[in-house]
C-alpha cells in the first residue's frame, strides 16, 4: 500500500531537496525557467517575467499541503540556490508507481547533480513512499537525460514514437523504470 506523506526535505552530499519558497523565484527564473533549451527538454513551457515565475510557485507551493504532492527545489548547497527541480509528477497509488521528471540548468548540467537527486528521489520513493515501481521517461533527442537514468540504474523498457512534435519534427520518448526488488537487490 503507499504511503503518502507529502514533499519532505532530503539531503544528499552536495544538494539539499526542499520544498519550493517565493524567494526561490530569481534564481528559478535565472537558472532554468527562463531558457528555452532547458525547458523545451522537459516539455515545460519558457517563462518570460518572474511573475510568471512567482505564478508556477503559487501552484507548487499552494499543492504542499495535499499529502500525494511531491515537488522538491534543487538547491545547490555551494552557492545555495535553486538550479532545478525534481518531481513525482505522476503517482499511481493504486498501482503503486510513480514517474519522476527533473531539470537543471544549463550553467549547473554535467556535474552529475540531475543524476545525485534522482537517486535520492528514488530512494524516498521505495523507502518511504512504499512504491512498487520508479519511472523515468526523456526525449530520444535527449542523450543527457537518458545517461541520467541509466546511471541511476534504471532498465529501458521502450519507445513511443513520434510522441512530441517539436520544431517542425516528431521526436520520440523513451521509458525506463526500477521495481523496488532491483533497487533492494541494487543496495
Amino acid at each position: 500500500m503507499l504511503t503518502h506523506i507529502g514533499t519532505q526535505a532530503i539531503e544528499t552530499d552536495r544538494l539539499i531537496l526542499r520544498r519550493f519558497e517565493y524567494c526561490d523565484c530569481d534564481a528559478v527564473f535565472r537558472n532554468w525557467a527562463s531558457d528555452e533549451k532547458v525547458q523545451i527538454m522537459y516539455a515545460e513551457p519558457t517563462y518570460r517575467t518572474k511573475e510568471e515565475v512567482n505564478g508556477l510557485l503559487d501552484k507548487y507551493i499552494g499543492n504542499y499541503s495535499r499529502e500525494d504532492y511531491y515537488r522538491w527545489a534543487v538547491i545547490e548547497k555551494d552557492c545555495g540556490e535553486c538550479i532545478g527541480q525534481i518531481a513525482y509528477f505522476l503517482v499511481d497509488s493504486k498501482n503503486h508507481f510513480a514517474e519522476i521528471e527533473y531539470c537543471i540548468g544549463q550553467e549547473f548540467q554535467r556535474r552529475g547533480y540531475a543524476t545525485e537527486a534522482a537517486k535520492a528521489v528514488i530512494e524516498f520513493g521505495f523507502d518511504k513512499m512504499n512504491l512498487h515501481k520508479v519511472q523515468i521517461c526523456c526525449k530520444t533527442i535527449n542523450e543527457p537525460s537518458r545517461k541520467v537514468i541509466e546511471k541511476c540504474g534504471l532498465t529501458y523498457e521502450g519507445t513511443l514514437r513520434d510522441y512530441f512534435f517539436m520544431d517542425g519534427e516528431y521526436v520520440g520518448r523513451h521509458f525506463f523504470s526500477i521495481l523496488r526488488s532491483e533497487y533492494e537487490n541494487r543496495r
